[in-house]
């Protein structure tokens, strides 16, 4: 059996894997080779490698793991004709994601830039706008494994937390959930927006101008799910026409940011290089949880954890 990586692991991550897996032939690649496709039972990736053609060429592919929580730009229909399993890591990146956006809440409550430019400057100015989290209302739409812990981590400010997911259902460290369809009536209510929605047909682009004007004016807005969840040229708008404080983006329709669009230009806005759920210790986290699910394939049991309907997107 052979299972390739195509990317490669730090020695005191793969030394660990092949020793607990001696039956199995592993190969590691720093970009996938597409000679080594023809005869892989299991592909490791992170999935922007993939094509149609590609997974063509592996027809004795049986498993995808992804070490992304992110499938949208894998080739779904022909996955899923090829009936080749997919699992992901959903769920690891909640730790450095969640610090990312408390670290950025935090630093516009606390006037950080503004400390950063006059520091630059060498100029002593109190004159900054400075508030508490302490006592905020957060709102977090798409409150998964990432938003829960985002949660946990607002409410030890005590900020009172508000979710919004498909089903209305109760989600951990949540304090009120409702159904997306009442998002509308329930932006009012925070002056923290959070999205860390997947993207899928159903929510892109969810997010309109007409969204945005029943924000509160003093709302600082963060994107850390997907990019398309909310079109470029609205966000745009938005920002122009000062709707609310300030935006936090991480994720974008289009990667990289192109250097002639109008975000570069705006001083109500941060833009992150999709890289917030970056870690040292990513990959460990990935195989904690590819090691337990290839126990379990070995066995012949392929209910995984983060099996995933490609179709859907999730």
């Amino acid at each position: 059996m052979k299972i390739y990586f195509t990317f490669e692991p730090r020695p005191d991550l793969k030394e660990p894997l092949i020793e607990e897996f001696p039956n199995i032939e592993f190969v590691f690649h720093s970009k996938l080779d597409e000679g080594q496709l023809k005869d892989i039972d299991v592909l490791v990736t992170y999935g922007e490698d993939l094509n149609e053609r590609r997974i063509e060429l592996a027809s004795n592919l049986k498993w995808i793991f992804v070490a992304s929580a992110g499938i949208e730009k894998m080739p779904h229909k022909a996955i899923h004709e090829c009936g080749i399993l997919v699992s992901n890591v959903r769920g690891i990146h909640k730790k450095p994601m969640a610090e990312s956006i408390l670290a950025h809440i935090l630093s516009l409550k606390r006037a950080l830039p503004f400390i950063y430019e006059n520091q630059q400057k060498g100029e002593w100015n109190k004159k900054a706008q400075l508030s508490e989290l302490n006592g905020s209302t957060a709102l977090i739409i798409g409150p998964g494994a990432i938003g829960s812990e985002i949660g946990r981590l607002l409410q030890a400010f005590e900020v009172y937390t508000i979710g919004c997911n498909r089903s209305g259902e109760e989600t951990p460290f949540i304090d009120e959930t409702y159904k997306i369809d009442e998002l509308m009536s329930v932006l009012p209510k925070a002056e923290i927006v959070i999205s860390m929605l997947p993207s899928t047909p159903e929510t892109r682009h969810l997010l309109t101008y007409d969204h945005f004007k029943q924000m509160r004016e003093d709302t600082i807005f963060l994107n850390f799910g997907r990019g398309d969840v909310v079109a470029t040229d609205v966000l745009v708008k938005v920002l122009e026409d000062k709707l609310i404080r300030h935006a936090v983006l991480d994720v974008f329709e289009i990667e990289p940011l192109p250097k002639d669009n109008k975000l570069w230009q705006l001083d109500n806005v941060t833009i992150s290089p999709h890289f917030s759920s970056h870690s040292s210790r990513y990959v460990e986290r990935s195989l904690d949880i590819f090691k337990p699910s290839l126990r379990k394939w070995l066995a012949g049991d392929d209910n995984l954890e983060n099996k995933m309907e490609i179709l859907r997107g999730y």
